[in-house]
């Protein structure tokens, strides 16, 4: 069996038992949904003996299931990589979704939160280009005038939402900016109706924000999940269909790796 780094299986902090049941849970995978005893028993370099009383363990403990001479692991063994993923924070968990959709996509992806009037870019991910528009980590947008602002605005408590809307009309920064009360309610009514929300050109001429929701698994929404396109290479009627599959995905994946 593999030895940990720094940790000799002949080591007193070296549990070895928990080493062998960790190699019997490895032993499932792609191609190995389902396997019988003396084939965990190969695939985890155990003796079917040793693999019988772990595979009987993972059974009890709600981790694994058996079905005539075939044994496969079940949804709850999950839990193990939540209790992981759920330590990180937002910014670790959404890093690589973002740079994997940066790089297959070539635009600009980040994620932001909600603060008072702004959103501010908690983490992003951009390919290099002369013409790439350096939005940074801890930069404030207005939170109208954005597709990430109409999103996380959406899910505001009625009075909370009351309150903010009472600040209008807001700073207007081109002609399409949403600054007026009823146009941005109606914005905001609308993102949280449809789970997105596309702000074309009304922080930046020339420039499209589509956004979705980031929930938890609780279902509670801590973030949004925005692109931010040039409208001189996608024609706005083609981007949603372009990218909001992706980006619905993308948060999914995301939310799923947040604590509760």
């Amino acid at each position: 069996m593999t030895e940990i780094k720094g940790l000799p299986k002949g080591s007193d902090s070296f549990v070895e038992a928990f080493a062998r049941g960790l190699a019997v849970i490895r032993a499932f995978g792609p191609g190995h949904s389902e396997l019988t005893l003396s084939e965990v028993a190969e695939r985890a370099g155990l003796t079917p003996a040793g693999a019988r009383r772990l595979l009987h363990t993972l059974v009890t403990l709600g981790y694994a299931r058996v079905d005539g001479r075939f044994f496969s692991l079940t949804p709850a063994v999950l839990d193990i990589g939540y209790s992981y993923l759920g330590s990180l924070s937002l910014r670790e968990v959404a890093a690589p979704f973002l740079e994997a959709f940066a790089r297959d996509v070539g635009e600009i992806c980040t994620v932001s939160v909600l603060d008072r009037t702004d959103v501010v870019y908690v983490a992003r991910a951009e390919m290099r280009s002369p013409i790439s528009r350096r939005l940074s980590t801890g930069e404030r947008l207005p939170a109208h005038a954005t597709s990430s602002g109409h999103v996380l605005l959406g899910y505001l408590s009625d009075q909370e939402l009351q309150e903010y809307l009472a600040q209008a009309p807001f700073e207007r920064l081109t002609e399409w900016t949403l600054a007026d009360r009823e146009p941005l309610a109606h914005a905001i009514a609308q993102a949280r109706a449809c789970g997105h929300a596309l702000a074309s050109e009304q922080l930046e001429l020339g420039v499209c924000g589509l956004a979705v929701p980031i929930k938890d698994r609780a279902g509670s929404v801590t973030a949004a999940l925005t692109t931010s396109l040039s409208l001189a290479r996608h024609p706005l009627a083609s981007i949603e269909a372009a990218f909001l599959p992706k980006l619905q995905e993308m948060a999914q994946q995301i939310g799923r790796g947040l604590a509760d």
